[in-house]
C-alpha cells in the first residue's frame, strides 16, 4: 500500500495541473466576456472622476507659484 504522500502528489500532479489550467482559462473567458468593456473602462478612469480643471501646464506652474509668493 502506498504512503499518503505519494499518492496526494499524484493527484496534485494530474489532477491539480487541470484543475489549475481550467481556472485560468476561466479567469481569462470571464474578463474578456463581450459585456465587461464598459466595466473595464469605468474602472480604468476611476483616477479621473473628480477632475474640475486640467492639469496644470510644467512650464507654466513655476510662475504661478512665483506669482503667488508676491
Amino acid at each position: 500500500m502506498e504512503d499518503s504522500y505519494t499518492i496526494m502528489r499524484v493527484f496534485a500532479g494530474s489532477w491539480g495541473g487541470v484543475f489549475l489550467f481550467a481556472s485560468f482559462v476561466a479567469v481569462i473567458l470571464f474578463a474578456l466576456r463581450p459585456g465587461s468593456r464598459k466595466v473595464h473602462r469605468d474602472t480604468a478612469n476611476i483616477p479621473f472622476r473628480h477632475d474640475d480643471k486640467p492639469a496644470a501646464d510644467d512650464n507654466a506652474a513655476p510662475a504661478q507659484i512665483k506669482e503667488a509668493r508676491q
